[in-house]
């Protein structure tokens, strides 16, 4: 593990990146929100197809 190796790494990374724009931040978290939407969508279905048919699967 060579150490000042990986730290001249993380800062080449860090120099590199840089803060988004409002547009692209709006942009990455509307798809993160249908992301999060979907998938408990699909998790409240399947609770309640559990619930109302128990004996289905």
């Amino acid at each position: 593990m060579d150490l000042p190796l990986e730290l001249s790494s993380y800062v080449r990374v860090l120099k590199l990146a840089s803060t988004p724009s409002w547009e692209e931040f709006s942009q990455v978290a509307k798809i993160a929100g249908a992301g999060v939407l979907l998938v408990g969508m699909l998790g409240f279905l399947i609770y309640l197809f559990m619930t109302f048919m128990p004996g289905a699967i």
